[in-house]
């Protein structure tokens, strides 16, 4: 049973054009093909990933913080009351008004005191500046060796054959197998660290991404279109590092810095993802093969995980253009439209001091402090 389900899996002709098939990848006269099991080394490589990133933060990434001035400002906690905090947990982290009323009565604080802890609790929930500049930082540093990496297996490739998309049966290079599973390593290790990473507006479309790019890599190591593959990872990597360093920057408070690093990332994302992508390397993978062979289910599939891949950079260009828009007329500092803002908390200082002083004396009712409601009334 299983045997047959696997020969139906991997028959030819689902995964190659017309006569041809997997003993066109066996390896013969001193030429080397990607084989399957040779994806088990990412999920190592991976967690490798994973180690090395720890060490990084602590070692390269915090130092640097400090050497450019990244500072966290003081958050106020929300004062302890297990009634909120059930509901917050369990239920909502935005309650509707009707729901802040009823938790109002519940505990004996006031409506505005209500939204005040909810305001607070929330902003202790969301990920430091440091954090960010960690995460950044060591996404930068990936994505600018990936891209020199790219470079040079490039030529090593072109350097090779004179024809760089001639798909399908040409010999694995020593260079191709290490990038394929270090960036597939890579990859592999956002999603292990997904619940851990900063979540940002775009949460889902990032895994989406992750996803997608991780079929995408797998797939075409497997048929052997790892040309194609190479280039849609090295266009990939080339406008990355740029918004890593501008997050970086925007967190130290280097706005004039930061800008720049934005607009030459807003340039060079524009130009690889909606031009060179589309309109060469998909144009390429597309319709070149349609002039050897007739279309099948790999064609299909491998070009499908592409055109997603477009979309997604077609949805993150519209919020580039309209971060760009915001910050050039009053040359203002770049702020990532995907991030999750703090709430103020400035106007609230008052009156959380009035909750912990009350907290200390032991004015408790219903298991929490008593709240000077004519007080709460000139909020």
């Amino acid at each position: 049973m299983l045997s047959r389900l696997s020969e139906m899996i991997w028959a030819d002709w689902i995964w190659f054009p017309v006569g041809h098939g997997w003993d066109d990848l066996k390896d013969h006269d001193g030429k080397v093909f990607p084989k399957p099991k040779d994806l088990w080394a990412t999920i190592p490589i991976a967690l490798c990933f994973l180690v090395i990133r720890q060490i990084f933060e602590r070692t390269v990434a915090t130092p640097l913080a400090s050497l450019l001035g990244v500072t966290d400002k003081k958050r106020i906690c929300a004062p302890p009351n297990p009634v909120l905090e059930a509901y917050f947990c369990s239920t909502s982290k935005h309650p509707t008004q009707s729901s802040i009323e009823s938790l109002s009565k519940q505990t004996g604080c006031s409506v505005r005191q209500v939204q005040r802890w909810f305001r607070q609790r929330r902003n202790q929930d969301r990920p430091s500046k440091l954090k960010k500049f960690q995460e950044a930082c060591w996404r930068f540093t990936f994505y600018l060796l990936a891209f020199f990496a790219g470079l040079a297996v490039l030529v090593d490739v072109t350097c090779y054959s004179n024809s760089f998309f001639s798909l399908f049966f040409q010999p694995l290079l020593p260079s191709q197998y290490w990038y394929y599973m270090i960036e597939l390593g890579f990859y592999l290790s956002l999603i292990f660290s997904v619940a851990s990473d900063v979540k940002r507006k775009d949460f889902k479309e990032q895994i989406v991404h992750h996803i997608a790019t991780i079929s995408l890599i797998s797939f075409s190591w497997l048929v052997n279109y790892i040309r194609g593959g190479t280039l849609v990872m090295l266009v990939h990597d080339s406008a990355d590092y740029l918004m890593e360093s501008a997050k970086m920057f925007n967190y130290a408070g280097w706005r004039k810095t930061c800008n720049c690093m934005f607009t030459m990332f807003a340039a060079v994302f524009i130009v690889t993802r909606l031009v060179i992508l589309p309109f060469w390397i998909i144009h390429t993978t597309l319709v070149y093969p349609l002039t050897l062979y007739s279309p099948f289910l790999g064609f299909y599939f491998f070009n499908g995980l592409m055109l997603v891949l477009q979309v997604l950079h077609i949805f993150w260009a519209v919020l580039i253009l309209r971060m760009v828009i915001k910050f050039l007329p009053g040359n203002e500092i770049v702020e990532d439209e995907r991030s999750d803002k703090e709430e103020t908390e400035s106007e609230d200082e008052g009156a959380d001091r009035e909750l912990r002083e009350k907290s200390k004396n032991g004015h408790m009712q219903n298991g929490h402090a008593a709240l000077n409601n004519n007080h709460s009334k000139r909020d």
